[in-house]
């Protein structure tokens, strides 16, 4: 008996730490993205490759703010999931997380096809900071992993083209303003998860796109791709082909071959089908295929070096096995961003499903073999003629809603009436976030607050700048208007506004840090000091409460103030701020290297090192960042301690292997 396909409300119990605060000063600066090579390396790559990394990089995180309030203790949480189920496959979707796939699990064989994270523990990896390892994830915006990474998405029961339940997802992605969805449906009797995607440009202007499926899966396996070369890019930001599957020497298709952190991005032949895979040890596994819409195949490898393992135990708990990714995206490369022209939308089909095939021996036999293998179980025309089906699904209006995301879209919507079939962000939906904007909408004025406390998000669109530039002239009305000018490149502007917002401003601070960073980024580190410093006590003094908005925005101007104080050896001032912070914010893994910092800039060496001796953990570390290791070097001549190694690149003079 066929079992038909159901969609239900569940929940995973996991240990899991908490996402906590958001980080509330604006980005006025980019988190440093690992995934860029230098403008001059450009000129020896395909000429549509180097125009598209060129094309529009991402250089604000605004309007998002950075996520970075999440610690390292975990407790058993109820995490909210979605499953989709038939007789041959079980999905479990995170909606409240960005809508990942945390499970695809295939019950003839009893095996589970991802690497599933036994526990949920943000690190910074995402776009915005907080971002968690495992499973099948949606990577919208830009170069890196989504904004949307631990944030919920709306779900909702649609009907698929077969006439059973569908889950389609969506959410309004703010960092290229680009409503998005992903439809999900298991076919009846299938083994095989259908992933419906489209991107809309609803806008008068090109939009740049990036998109790419994530799909993490066991590193003890070999990967597959229908490929003779790949650009490998490791960590050096550097981007060069070289052949696969055998590489300096080494079979790159076994993650565990790999020293060095490293991503490969195969160069798959036009006019080949697109898939990859990742099968163990007896040829079982995972494979991906997509519509040729989704052109990239990757590879990434952790690699087998210290740095590599310390990041792996970083992302999980101890006794869990390692993980790879095979990816799949829209272009060749993650550097890459796709032009979407104003008006249109690009969509693609995708399927997930176990392929046993053998994985040893000449790579175009194996290769012939898996795509034969994959032929039998899903034939090509199959996908294709899936996606034709789907395509009149992708309007069809949602039912029962499942889950509820941001209001964002819901705003965006009303602020033109644009009508985007399938897709509905509801007034509903609109939060506080959304309210003073909602206001200036409707009456032309942003709203004072009603009480002293951090100023909310600032939307940087430019329909939203030239109704804050017409709006009467308060001061956080010039604040967000500010905010808006720097992030359209006007800075100098942006500094008149918050000059004038200073004389009339019953909250300095956040005048004074905006200032602050726009003296920085010209050049003057002492004035820079001494308005960090002055935005530092003004909050302060101005603080009511020891809640959770006061105590991130303490620690999160602290840091800056510390760091801009240090930088111009006013190490004194710095420790003074030190002295002010909560002290549970001085206890936090980030802060305890930052008194490992002050202690060195006070001539204490021995006191710095004391500090790594009794340990410390910095759960905002960023991907890629030798901070740690170069304090070390600093303090003492000794190894690095494993505990403290992240470093992704090889060392001076090394091969990246």
């Amino acid at each position: 008996m066929v079992t038909v396909t159901t969609i239900r409300r569940d929940a995973m119990t996991l240990p899991a730490a908490a996402l906590g605060p958001d980080n509330p000063l604006p980005p006025l600066r980019p988190l440093d993205e690992m995934h860029r090579i230098e403008d001059r390396d450009r000129e020896d790559l395909p000429g549509d490759m180097a125009r598209q990394i060129g094309y529009a990089p991402l250089h604000s995180l605004l309007p998002v703010r950075v996520r970075d309030g999440y610690g390292r203790a975990r407790e058993s949480q109820d995490l909210d999931t979605l499953v989709i189920e038939n007789d041959r496959l079980r999905v479990t979707v995170l909606p409240g997380l960005g809508g990942r796939i945390a499970s695809l699990f295939h019950k003839p064989t009893g095996r589970e096809l991802l690497y599933r994270n036994p526990v949920f523990q943000p690190a910074c990896f995402a776009l915005n900071g907080a971002w968690f390892s495992g499973g099948i994830e949606w990577n919208i915006g830009a170069t890196g992993h989504t904004a949307l990474s631990c944030s919920p998405l709306h779900a909702a029961r649609v009907t698929a083209p077969d006439g059973g339940p569908m889950l389609r997802l969506w959410e309004w992605e703010r960092l290229r303003d680009l409503p998005f969805q992903v439809d999900l449906w298991l076919p009846e009797g299938s083994d095989f998860l259908y992933v419906g995607v489209r991107i809309r440009n609803p806008h008068d202007k090109p939009a740049p796109v990036y998109w790419w499926s994530n799909i993490a899966v066991p590193e003890e396996c070999r990967v597959l791709a229908p490929a003779d070369e790949a650009w490998h890019f490791g960590y050096t930001r550097r981007l060069s082909r070289v052949p696969m599957p055998v590489y300096d020497g080494v079979d790159r298709t076994y993650p565990t071959n790999s020293v060095h952190p490293a991503d490969y991005f195969y160069e798959v032949p036009d006019g080949r089908r697109r898939w990859i895979a990742a099968l163990g040890e007896d040829g079982s596994g995972l494979v991906q295929t997509s519509t040729d819409v989704l052109r990239g195949r990757k590879l990434f490898v952790w690699g087998t070096g210290t740095g590599g393992r310390r990041w792996q135990e970083w992302l999980t708990e101890p006794g869990t096995g390692g993980y790879c990714e095979i990816q799949a995206g829209l272009a060749r490369t993650q550097l890459e961003h796709v032009r979407l022209d104003a008006g249109s939308e690009v969509s693609w089909l995708e399927a997930y499903g176990p392929l046993s095939t053998a994985r040893e021996g000449e790579w175009a036999a194996v290769l012939e073999g898996a795509e034969a293998g994959l032929e039998a179980a899903l034939p090509r025309a199959a996908v294709e003629a899936a996606y034709e089906q789907w395509r009149p699904c992708a309007d069809a209006e949602p039912g029962e809603v499942l889950a509820v995301g941001s209001g964002w879209g819901a705003l965006e919507v009303l602020r033109t009436g644009d009508k985007l079939p399938g897709t509905p962000f509801d007034e509903q939906t609109l939060g506080d976030a959304q309210a003073p904007w909602r206001e200036l909408l409707r009456t032309g004025s942003f709203p004072e607050p009603r009480r002293v406390g951090p100023p909310g998000e600032t939307l940087v669109a430019p329909h939203w700048r030239d109704m804050l530039e017409t709006a009467p002239a308060r001061p956080l009305t010039e604040y967000h208007l500010g905010v808006a000018q720097w992030h359209a490149g006007d800075r100098a502007q942006a500094v008149r506004s918050w000059e004038r917002a200073l004389e009339l401003a019953p909250s300095l601070w956040p005048l004074l840090r905006c200032l602050a960073v726009a003296d920085k980024e010209a050049g003057d580190r002492q004035r820079a000091a001494d308005r960090w410093a002055e935005a530092f006590d003004d909050l302060c003094q101005e603080r009511r409460d020891d809640g959770e908005s006061w105590t991130a925005a303490t620690a999160a101007l602290g840091r800056e103030t510390i760091e801009a104080l240090l930088a111009v050896g006013r190490v004194a001032d710095a420790r003074a701020v030190w002295h002010r912070l909560h002290p549970a914010t001085r206890e936090r893994g980030r802060f305890r290297l930052t008194g490992a910092v002050l202690l060195l800039a006070e001539g204490d060496p021995e006191g710095a090192r004391a500090v790594f001796d009794a340990g410390f953990e910095v759960a905002d570390l960023r991907e890629g960042a030798e901070t740690i290791s170069e304090l070390w070097a600093r303090v003492t001549d000794d190894p690095l301690p494993a505990r403290y190694d992240f470093r992704m690149r090889p060392e001076e003079g090394d091969r990246p292997v």
